[in-house]
């Protein structure tokens, strides 16, 4: 862990230039850090694992994906992980949770591309038991976080009978910066068959991290933790706003809730993901109360964004507009992702 002098400090006219309230005298100087998410759209490597379904990726399948095609992604997901958070934080997210990985190997790759290498990130992954094989994961700059624990929670749904696989709940547990605090990265159901059809999954999927919120929360009242992914529901939806209790505003947040900010971006029009010229803020990070609590101490809650500029855009067409994906159909697009990654800031006090 570095010393607390090696974090990038803001000064009192950040806080009053973003329109955001902290209740600070003009002589204090604050820590800075940011937290992240990120869909990155199937990112398989080129190796069949007989033991998931991955035949779409190989050189042969449907996709004909290749290594030109794979070192491609790998730098463009790069490019865009580089640029989160550098506007006030010039080491970016200091943690990020990632979903739609085939595997340890894809994310190793990852951290060693040129644009974050020097960030040395490290990794938590667990397989898991997901039809198509794709997992969550997280990555986390040593610099700021020393994991202390991790473990996969599953999510078990079944229909009738049998068991509907999906992606496990990762839970990391560590140290920021001398501050204790939790992860947990997720990437619940989808919605094929149809949003209330399916809305049971992600309900159990929700009631998974619920239930590991509360026993945070009995060893220690005031423990900070962090759930994020691609929820595959909005702020709005019963999963989220009832299951997890998310919030839009501080000043709501009660015993056994949390905070949403991404409630309020979504109610603004903001969006992650688009389809049917309708956009969806799937890509939620929700806060424990004790961010919002400067009672507390340490780290808090300051500003949520979603990071989608106009090269991370289609240019022209049906999709105008829509994130630039790297497939559409089998047709290979040299984009992103079909999401926009999010993030939040934190600052503390020096």
């Amino acid at each position: 862990m570095k010393a607390r002098g090696a974090f990038p400090s803001v000064i009192l006219a950040l806080i009053f230039c973003t329109g955001l309230y902290l209740p600070i005298s003009a002589q204090d100087r604050y820590k800075i850090a940011a937290i992240g998410f990120y869909n990155l759209e199937n990112l398989f490597d080129l190796v069949n694992d007989t033991t998931i379904n991955d035949e779409d990726f190989l050189p042969t399948g449907s996709y004909l994906w290749t290594e030109d095609k794979y070192k491609h992604k790998q730098a463009n997901m790069a490019k865009v992980i580089a640029e989160l958070g550098v506007e006030k934080t010039p080491d970016g997210v200091a943690i990020l949770g990632v979903s739609e990985v085939e595997n340890r190997f894809v994310l190793e790759d990852l951290v060693k591309e040129p644009a974050i290498a020097a960030r040395n990130y490290q990794i938590v992954h667990y397989n898991s038991p997901d039809e198509r094989g794709i997992d969550v994961g997280l990555l986390y700059n040593p610099k700021y976080f020393r994991v202390t624990a991790s473990k996969s929670l599953p999510v078990l749904i079944y229909q009738g009978d049998e068991r509907n696989f999906t992606r496990d709940v990762l839970l990391v547990s560590g140290v920021f910066d001398g501050e204790p605090i939790h992860v947990m990265v997720n990437h619940w159901p989808s919605r094929s068959g149809g949003e209330k059809v399916s809305e049971p999954w992600r309900v159990a999927a929700a009631r998974v991290c619920k239930k590991a919120c509360d026993s945070l929360l009995q060893q220690n009242p005031n423990a900070k933790f962090v759930v994020m992914g691609d929820l595959n529901d909005d702020p709005i939806n019963n999963s989220v706003k009832e299951v997890l209790r998310g919030k839009k505003d501080k000043e709501e947040v009660r015993k056994g809730d949390t905070f949403n900010p991404f409630y309020n971006l979504y109610k603004k029009g903001l969006g992650t993901l688009a389809y049917r010229d309708a956009w969806s803020l799937f890509d939620q990070i929700i806060l424990s109360p004790a961010w919002i609590q400067p009672e507390v101490g340490g780290y808090q809650y300051f500003q949520a964004n979603v990071h989608g500029p106009n090269y991370m855009r289609q240019q022209s067409g049906q999709f105008k507009g829509y994130p630039f994906r790297s497939y559409v159909g089998a047709e290979f697009q040299g984009g992103y992702s079909d999401h926009f990654p999010t993030y939040f800031y934190l600052v503390k006090k020096l």
